[in-house]
Order: C-alpha cells, then sequence, then structure tokens
C-alpha cells in the first residue's frame, strides 16, 4: 500500500485531503512546514510526497531542492501561484509535477496514480534486446522487422511496439492501462479504443482465424496476453 507524505501548512486542506486518501486505500504522513515534512521523509520513506510551496519554517520551494538531494521520490508540487515561472521553478528544482490551487481531491488522486504508475514503469525491466519469439512469429529489434513462419510481416510502428512489449511479457497479462503507458505515453489524451484498433490490426496479421486468436488473448476488464499456440490450455 504506497504512502504518501501531505505537506501543507492549512490543516483546512490537509484534514480533508488526508481522508480522500485514505478513504482510496493509501497510508498518508501529515506535516505542516517544511523542516517537519523533511523530518517525516527521512523517517518514513514516502513512495510520493505532495509539497505545498507557501508554508512556515521552511517553503516547498526549499523542502524539494533538500528532498530532492536526499532522495528520488516523486513530488507532486500544490501552489496557489498561478505565474508560468513559478511553476518551472518547481519542475527545475526537481518536482514531477505540479497542482494549481484550487483543484479537487479527484485529480489530486488522478496526478497520484499516474506519477506512481510513471514509477513503476521506470522500474519495470527494460524489453530484451534482440530476438523475441513465440510460436511461428518472430520480432526482430535490431531490424525492427517482424516474421510470421519466416515470411515478413510489415507492421506500423505501434504495432511493432505493441507486439514488442506483449511477446517480452509472453503468457502474463499486461494491463490496458500500462499498454497506453508504454506505448502511447502517459499524457495520452485521444480515443482509448486506440489499444483495440491495434490490437485487431496485429491479430489480422499475426493470427490464423483473427475472430478466435490463439496468441493474442483478451483477458475482460483487465487487459491481453500474448499466448504461443504450444502453450495455450
Amino acid at each position: 500500500m504506497p504512502t504518501i507524505l501531505l505537506v501543507d501548512d492549512e490543516k483546512m486542506i490537509t484534514e480533508p485531503l488526508a481522508r480522500s486518501l485514505r478513504d482510496a486505500g493509501y497510508d498518508v504522513l501529515v506535516a505542516h512546514d517544511g523542516r517537519s515534512g523533511l523530518a517525516l521523509a527521512a523517517a518514513h520513506n514516502p513512495d510520493l510526497v505532495v509539497l505545498d510551496v507557501l508554508m512556515p519554517e521552511m517553503d516547498g520551494w526549499e523542502a524539494c531542492r533538500t528532498l530532492r538531494q536526499r532522495s528520488p521520490v516523486p513530488i507532486l508540487m500544490l501552489t496557489a501561484l498561478g505565474e508560468e515561472v513559478d511553476r518551472i521553478l518547481g519542475l527545475e528544482l526537481g518536482a514531477d509535477d505540479y497542482l494549481t490551487k484550487p483543484f479537487s481531491a479527484r485529480e489530486l488522486k488522478a496526478r497520484i496514480r499516474a506519477l506512481l504508475r510513471r514509477v513503476e514503469l521506470d522500474q519495470a525491466p527494460a524489453a530484451p534486446s534482440g530476438v523475441l519469439t513465440a510460436g511461428d512469429v518472430r520480432l526482430d529489434l535490431n531490424t525492427h522487422q517482424a516474421f510470421k513462419a519466416d515470411e515478413e510481416i510489415v507492421l506500423r510502428h505501434k504495432e511493432f511496439e505493441l507486439l514488442s512489449l506483449l511477446l517480452a511479457r509472453a503468457g502474463q497479462v499486461v494491463t490496458r492501462a500500462e499498454l497506453f503507458d508504454r506505448i502511447w505515453g502517459t499524457d495520452w489524451l485521444g480515443d482509448t479504443r486506440t489499444l483495440d484498433v491495434h490490437i485487431r490490426w496485429l491479430r489480422e496479421k499475426i493470427e490464423a482465424n483473427p475472430s478466435q486468436p490463439e496468441y493474442i488473448q483478451t483477458v475482460r476488464g483487465v487487459g491481453y496476453r500474448l499466448v504461443p499456440p504450444e502453450a495455450a490450455p
């Protein structure tokens, strides 16, 4: 269960936010000034820090700078300062994202989920270099070529990336969220059905019967799994 450190001097902000985050399943630590926030961070090693800018004792800028020198923990800045220069300063000091006040608890939780997911993806093992195979499907990552039964098949760039990720994780379910993050990026705002369209295109190219796929299987409500035919139950 991820631990969130919430640092803000306004209790009328921290109390409802902490309650909302706990309801969402997070462990929450609360500090009301920069120095206390740094002490809690050192003692508890949180998974993410939400840090206000304008605070007593030590402001958010200095706390962010110090925290970044000590740890790679994701930092989400909260600021009532709407100027671009203030937002840029936070990012240059090491913040990963920012929210301008006022904001909703829903938006804060969405930003937290995105940052934690990004960390998870950054820590995931990279796809191996060289050649990936499953059944009679072969992907050469060095030449960016794909083959089915030794005949080359032409894949669009996103199709190639998608198939390489599924092949690298053969037998495992890859969630829709991870596929979007890895292939289209965390800031993708387009139609979510584009993933299903790309899966359909891949099936048309590698499956003997795309309407009854053997390789790329749908795990309803979760994502997709690539299973070599010989490994299928």
